[in-house]
């Protein structure tokens, strides 16, 4: 099959996107459209239809849709220092060697879908054409769309071919439109489009958030300004940085970069992009219940309900959100995996970086702190993000009355004797795939009604998926000012009040910065990777940003992007990381010894290191060790690895080779990233 990267899959079903033919198969998309036809703004919107469930995607995960047997959105932040997934490790990404270079191309999909909306874009923008705003309105969309592909392809690969056609089906046009662009230009094209979009497309209200929207397209544009700006400061002189002396695109690109320019000019854009969306942020309202009373499943807390509910219509504060329907078959099984587990959980160094409520870091003096021997301990006046989102014992787990478990403590159903309903996480009980591996269970998503929790996962879950919030814009604004300028101005300090106040939390910022201690904050890697941007700390003031930034977005498909444009895998490099959850060996254990001992009787607590252990020693820490609880042939018993490489994806060695007159990886017009070999099965090289 003579295939070429750049053209790839052209059309897509709605929910589903359609199998990559050959290109050279398929007809050219005006061949097998009536050339009458996109003449009005809803024909239009018909053909983006297709596109919304396929491109509308986070850029290390497809998680922004909930579905299937799993936790959605719940562990999109997994394989992250706040969340890890999985029994046994993922050690593609944290153990040496098992990352390699693939054969097959890893651009025809993304490339697929740009040509799709370079199609759409042309149809109705291009040469002889008189767009009115209602067609503008619609193909503004394709603009946010082909922008958020092409941030996609900025987050994983850096540099990437900028194409604005669609491509004559030949050899020469294919290569000639496979030269990289500087990923300086790709970032600088991606807030063209979203400009375009911003300026054209409807505001939230005109589709209830169920559209692509210009406030939508404002966050979006922040975030992109933010991250790449935060990317080459942190990384400029990597060689993953345009300009860098070891920079690969070097050989391929003339010019000089003036990347502190462009740093400064994309903070101004990101503030710029995100302000008006925070001035009218409408955030929803927290009435700081933790719990719903019994009978009560719903109106209980609106900002807990802001992730599970199954319609996100009234809630200013989500730009852009996914429905689901049961009647329809449009499920999901994510409120029944968040209470009952799913085989993650989030890590000791995710609960250690919440402040108390009165604002101060726990180990302040005079915090309130009641440390971490116990679930209810460690949540205890912390920040009510923690406490709303994370289970610990004494949350009610079930209030609805069709619930047989209502009334009962979160972990009580799964005990023999309801007289015993202490409570606590299923770390190892049932099925593998239904547990918490850290003891920290996610309780966003998570929702109080029975019809949607109900046992043997039956994919039973509406909740509304959202996608773009307001918060977004708040954080977004304030790193950005504190990067530019080095302090808060009056709008990023009241933006960052407005969050901490719904959060239950002191609105003295400055007394939590003063009481910051960053090396207890990373606590020798048990803590919060955000101290660091490379090996070197951040100033106390964008730490607590960035802690903010954390507190506010975890669960919702940010934290690797964030960890990659700071640089803060660095400390890695030198020293593994070894993923711990909550403090098991000291009090959890002894207040559920009865359960694993005299209830079960089955011998399901094994702590020996063997093959046949379920959880890891008490001799190695206190801690649950999810990935060490096995000692022989455990890559990861010693801990996680991190490479220079992967901080970038490598191509394909089909991307490179088709990108070649002659089909020789030597003679491509692309180049591979820095410390990837160009050969199949090749390793990172440093």
């Amino acid at each position: 099959m003579k295939a070429k990267i750049l053209l790839g899959c052209a059309l897509a079903t709605l929910m589903f996107t359609t199998s990559c033919n050959d290109a050279l198969d398929m007809n050219p998309i005006s061949q097998i459209t009536p050339e009458t036809y996109y003449q009005n703004a809803d024909q239009v919107r018909n053909y983006m239809n297709n596109y919304y469930n396929s491109l509308i995607t986070g850029p290390y995960t497809n998680l922004y849709h909930q579905g299937g047997w799993n936790d959605g959105m719940a562990s999109s932040d997994a394989n992250t220092d706040i969340f890890i997934s999985g029994a046994d490790g993922n050690t593609t990404l944290f153990a040496d060697g098992h990352w390699q270079v693939g054969n097959s191309e890893v651009l025809r999909t993304p490339y697929g879908n740009v040509r799709a909306m370079n199609f759409i874009i042309n149809r109705v923008e291009g040469e002889g054409q008189t767009p009115d705003a209602t067609m503008l309105a619609a193909v503004a969309e394709a603009h946010f769309l082909r922008a958020m592909t092409y941030f996609n392809l900025l987050v994983k690969y850096g540099d990437t071919p900028i194409v604005k056609e669609v491509l004559d089906n030949t050899d020469d046009a294919v290569i000639g439109a496979s030269n990289r662009a500087p990923r300086t230009e790709v970032a600088d094209f991606i807030l063209e489009d979203l400009d375009q979009a911003i300026a054209n497309l409807p505001t939230r209200s005109a589709y209830s958030g169920q559209r692509i929207n210009k406030e939508a397209a404002q966050v979006f544009a922040s975030r992109v300004a933010l991250f790449e700006a935060t990317f080459e400061k942190y990384h400029k002189g990597s060689g993953r940085v345009p300009g860098d002396s070891n920079w690969p695109g070097a050989a391929f690109n003339n010019g000089s970069f003036d990347i502190d320019g462009h740093v400064k000019t994309l903070l101004n854009k990101a503030m710029a992009y995100a302000k008006p969306v925070a001035d009218a942020a409408n955030l929803t309202e927290n009435s700081h219940a933790l719990d719903p009373a019994v009978g009560i499943t719903a109106g209980w807390n609106e900002y807990f309900e802001m992730y599970s509910t199954p319609s996100l219509a009234g809630y200013d504060e989500v730009l852009l959100w996914k429905q689901y329907s049961l009647a329809q078959s449009l499920t999901h099984d994510v409120p029944y995996r968040t209470q009952i587990g799913c085989n993650d959980g989030y890590t000791r160094n995710f609960v250690q970086s919440f402040v108390m409520k009165n604002g101060l870091p726990i180990y302040a003096d005079n915090s309130g702190y009641q440390g971490d021997a116990n679930l209810v301990k460690v949540t205890a006046d912390r920040d009510e993000r923690l406490q709303l989102f994370v289970w610990s014992d004494y949350r009610l787990y079930a209030t609805d009355a069709d619930a047989p478990s209502k009334g009962m403590y979160f972990g009580a159903s799964i005990t023999k004797d309801e007289s015993q309903a202490k409570g606590y996480p299923n770390i190892i009980g049932g099925n593998a795939e239904v547990r918490c591996v850290t003891g920290y269970q996610p309780r966003k998503y998570f929702s109080y009604d029975f019809q949607q929790t109900q046992d043997n996962d039956q994919l039973h879950g509406t909740n509304a998926c959202p996608v773009f919030r307001t918060a977004e814009a708040l954080v977004n604004y304030m790193e950005a000012c504190v990067e530019l300028n080095g302090s808060l101005d009056t709008n990023a300090k009241s933006y960052w009040q407005a969050l901490r106040a719904r959060a239950g939390v002191s609105t003295d910022v400055d007394a939590t910065v003063a009481a910051t201690d960053l090396d207890k904050e990373y606590d020798g890697g048990n803590g919060d990777f955000g101290v660091y941007s490379g090996t070197t700390q951040v100033s106390k003031l964008l730490y607590n940003v960035r802690r903010e930034r954390l507190a506010e977005t975890f669960s919702e498909g940010l934290r690797r992007m964030d960890l990659v444009r700071w640089r803060s895998y660095d400390n890695m490099l030198t020293k593994k990381w070894i993923p711990e959850g909550m403090n098991f060996w000291v009090e959890q254990y002894a207040n559920t010894k009865y359960f694993f001992e005299e209830v079960y009787k089955d011998g399901s607590l094994v702590a020996d290191g063997t093959g046949n252990a379920s959880v890891s020693r008490a001799q190695d820490s206190n801690y649950l060790r999810p990935w060490s609880k096995v000692i022989n042939n455990n890559e990861l018993y010693d801990g996680c690895n991190w490479h220079q490489a992967y901080y970038l994806y490598p191509l394909g060695v089909n991307d490179l080779r088709l990108s070649s007159a002659d089909r020789d990886v030597a003679t491509s017009v692309m180049y591979q990233n820095l410390y990837w070999p160009s050969s199949a099965g090749g390793k990172a090289e440093k």
